[in-house]
């Protein structure tokens, strides 16, 4: 419509630094002021002028310009398309100032990994900010305010959605576009109330997993069938589109009983556009940014599309919109299909084929010297008057408006908290509901994070009270999962642990009357263990064992274990049964090379001695035995008792391992009540409560460390500080307690100074007698004695007599100085504002 060459003035734009410092000055200022109700869009001028940057404030003079093309292009749109609404080309910022929609996006590069993909992005722009409402559904807005202030606010229309997501995904170098158009009223509303919760599981799962049922290794397998891959994945599609047109049928009733939309088709929304050919992106999609979903472009909640634009252009869609999006074509180059407001102008597919020539011709050796003809060069879009848009740590972490948001879904309800919130480290909490009124509940998810006792994920179960939750690695007893069923008398439990444990358990079933305990990687090769009780047992840290007790308690233990390659079959033990009621132990051994039949031995153990019998003694009538190759010699009896004797160890040990097992599982029920009701979180240094938690902490430890210091310090100068100890450190003393102070510090006092003293003497006379046995040597050695001998005596003479000098200047001094000390100790005692009532009386 317009081709405009470009002016011969140059593009007057402030430099990036001055835009950052601007930023920071920005970033104060709109924190304080409230930009959401839609009456108090526009700011006071003086609050204006003193607060924003200029770029907010006043327009370039290609800014000007480029406001001229639009509003020429405006009318030029609706002289030939009158059927039509107004385009969305210059609507009024934060400072009252129009601005081209194309400089609103601000290209930002990521800071943070979690912003590199379109799908970090959306999350984040999603979950950070709230729906503010357009003041008309039918109408476009007037007003479109910067990312910078709605990042700050975390409240924006959907078009502010938009702007601040296409500005992430062009800094993360995604072909973004941001769409105004027309959709379903769900979307513009963000009434997800009739979509399903993407964490909600559809597949009911089993409450309590099945006993692991035991394959017959000895039965002859049947022949194996062969399935075409393809016909299984084509029925595996099959099945899945048939459960999609199911649950869309189900959405499509339930929305029919809701009245019909009289503005359907007119409800404007805008959303981004990602084409193919950057990132690896395949095909052509869209994203609700209210939501952060991927929509196919074909997806019928978008109704129709007017215009889209970038950083680069503005388009305007001139195809039939009858039959919703579905039948656009996406190629803004063609000129039939979309009519751009910069005609010439650059657009994303020309930079990447620029960028492609330019890597062509470097590798091209004869380049043609001939000079081309340079195009005419038209008008180019402006640089954008937002500032750089600035995310921080604290808004990844916090990420919800207030710490916290709220969704509803259909028939479930997700709740999102900040780290640190919740005192329990609840993050995330789903519930589902039974009916679409949201009444009844069946199931509350929730998660976890910075837990001491590592729960990560809670799952309650409100139909048959059970509770499932899991654990990180790191847990006390190795935990990874724990099942356990509420407001019953028959308790079930069922634990799943992790691969660090001594006794390589894996897994424990208990319930009422059984135990099964599952193995991996025994040195034993044991795998499989299943005790049956004879009665109810208490599973209780406080319920106390009785060895002898407790071997009536057990019924029967089953054990299984892996072939060890090291032993014959016929020798290598398959399967254990200890009948403990029955005195019995039962053994299968594993299955030889080409036999159908394994070899099997039973056990019945003599009675114990007793006070009216003897032990009864073992015969070989007490052993049955089954052996498949008729060949092989019988054992004798005696091999056959000591191989009872072994077995009789082996069930004391299992027996002693099954009430160690019992144990366990009751400390750890103790334990998890005890981790709940006073619930104890992690405070990570590398998130910014973590760090700031940190920092609070080592202050703490630095003010207490400096007022221990100084308590020393107090104490060390204080010198009744030893003698309030004795007395249990009082504050008052009596008259007879005051006295008795004073006279014990000055007792103790003078005991110290006799004692120096003596010290002092010691030391003195010790000198004195090694310097006359040192002359006594002398006189009796001198005249075999050598000149170095005679230097070293000499030496030697002169260092005693230093030292003894020395002695006994320093004792003469301590006489005289000590009575003064004294004097001057019990001044001060009497001095002290503690004693001092008591003493002056």
């Amino acid at each position: 419509m317009e081709t405009v060459l470009e002016s011969d003035s140059e593009e007057q734009h402030k430099s990036e630094d001055k835009r950052e410092e601007e930023d920071g000055q920005l970033k104060q200022s709109l924190s304080n002021v409230n930009v959401s109700a839609a009456d108090e869009l526009l700011w006071d001028q003086d609050k204006v002028e003193n607060l924003c940057p200029e770029t907010y404030r006043i327009n370039s003079p290609d800014e000007i310009r480029l406001m001229a093309i639009a509003d020429n292009f405006q009318c030029q749109y609706l002289h030939l398309y009158p059927e039509r609404k107004p385009l969305l080309l210059c609507p009024v910022n934060e400072c009252g100032v129009k601005k081209f929609v194309s400089m609103t996006l601000r290209p930002t590069p990521p800071t943070y990994p979690e912003l590199l993909t379109w799908e970090g992005c959306a999350s984040f722009v999603a979950g950070f900010l709230s729906l503010d409402l357009l003041e008309s559904p039918v109408e476009l807005p007037r007003y479109l305010f910067s990312s910078t202030s709605v990042l700050l606010s975390q409240k924006a229309t959907c078009f502010e959605y938009a702007t601040l997501l296409c500005s992430l995904l062009l800094g993360t170098h995604y072909d973004a576009y941001c769409v105004s158009g027309y959709a379903v009223k769900e979307m513009c509303l963000l009434d997800q109330s009739l979509q399903e919760c993407p964490l909600q599981d559809t597949n009911v799962k089993s409450v309590i997993s099945k006993q692991e049922q035991q394959e017959n290794k000895y039965t002859v397998k049947p022949p194996k069938e062969l399935e075409s891959c393809f016909l299984m994945e084509q029925e595996k599609k099959k099945r899945e589109a048939e459960a999609a047109l199911l649950q869309k049928q189900k959405q499509q009733e339930e929305s029919e009983q809701r009245p019909a939309d009289p503005l359907r088709g007119l409800r404007v929304h805008c959303w981004v556009l990602v084409l193919s050919g950057s990132r690896s992106i395949q095909e052509n999609f869209f994203i609700d940014p209210l939501t952060g979903n991927r929509y196919s472009t074909a997806d019928d909640n978008f109704l129709g599309i007017e215009s889209v634009w970038n950083n680069l252009n503005y388009y305007v869609n001139v195809q039939d919109c009858s039959n919703s999006c579905a039948d656009i074509v996406y190629d803004l180059e063609d000129l039939k299909a979309w009519e751009p407001v910069l005609f010439g102008a650059t657009s994303k597919k020309q930079l990447i084929l620029d960028v492609l020539k330019k890597k062509e011709m470097k590798d091209r050796v004869n380049i043609d010297d001939k000079e081309e003809e340079e195009e005419p060069q038209v008008f180019e879009m402006p640089r954008s008057w937002v500032n750089y848009i600035k995310i921080t740590k604290k808004d990844l972490e916090t990420r919800w408006p207030g710490g916290q948001k709220v969704t509803c879904y259909r028939k479930a309800k997700l709740e999102n908290f900040a780290p640190y919130l919740k005192l329990d480290g609840l993050v995330k909490q789903l519930t589902t509901y039974k009916d679409l009124a949201c009444t009844e509940v069946t199931m509350v998810k929730e998660w976890y994070q910075h837990r001491q006792d590592h729960l990560k994920e809670r799952e309650v179960n409100k139909v048959n009270a059970f509770i499932t939750e899991h654990f990180t690695h790191g847990q006390r007893f190795c935990l990874l999962f724990y099942r356990y069923k509420t407001l019953t008398s028959d308790f079930q439990y069922e634990m799943e642990f992790s691969s660090t444990r001594v006794d390589d358990l894996v897994r424990r079933v208990v319930s009422p009357g059984e135990m099964t305990e599952i193995f991996e990687g025994r040195s034993d090769f044991l795998y499989y263990r299943h005790v049956v009780f004879n009665r109810h047992v208490q599973f209780s840290e406080s319920y106390q064992d009785n060895e002898d007790v407790n071997k009536h308690f057990i019924q029967k233990v089953v054990e299984n274990f892996h072939r060890n390659k090291a032993k014959p079959a016929n020798q290598d033990v398959a399967k254990r049964v200890f009948l403990l009621t029955k005195r019995q132990i039962e053994i299968t051994y594993h299955l030889e090379d080409h036999r159908f039949i394994p070899s099997r031995r039973s056990f019945i153990k003599p009675q114990d001695s007793t006070e009216q019998q003897k032990a009864e003694d073992f015969t070989s009538d007490m052993v049955s035995s089954f052996q498949v190759d008729p060949s092989e010699k019988s054992l004798k009896t005696m091999t056959l008792y000591k191989m009872l004797q072994a077995l009789v160890k082996d069930e004391e040990n299992v027996i002693f391992q099954i009430q160690g097992s019992k144990k366990e599982v009751g400390e750890i029920v103790a334990c998890r009540e005890e981790e709940e009701r006073d619930v104890q979180l992690l405070f990570s240094p590398w998130t910014t409560a973590g760090a700031a938690r940190a920092c609070e902490q080592r202050e703490k430890m630095q003010r207490l460390a400096l007022e221990e210091q100084r308590w020393l310090e107090e104490q060390e100068k204080d010198i009744l500080a030893a003698f309030l100890i004795r007395m249990d450190n009082k504050v008052t003393f009596s008259t007879e307690d005051a006295k008795k102070l004073h006279q014990d510090c000055l007792a103790e006092y003078k005991q110290l100074l006799v004692e120096q003293a003596n010290l002092i003497q010691e030391r003195y006379e010790k000198e004195t007698q090694e310097l006359q046995k040192k002359q006594q040597w002398y006189q009796k050695n001198q005249l075999n004695m050598s000149r170095a001998e005679e230097k070293e005596y000499q030496t030697y003479c002169s260092e005693k007599t230093l030292q003894i000098h020395v002695a006994k200047k320093r004792l003469r001094m301590h006489k005289e100085t000590a009575p003064q000390k004294y004097f001057a100790l019990d001044q001060k005692l009497k001095r002290d504002p503690r004693l001092a009532p008591h003493l002056l009386n």
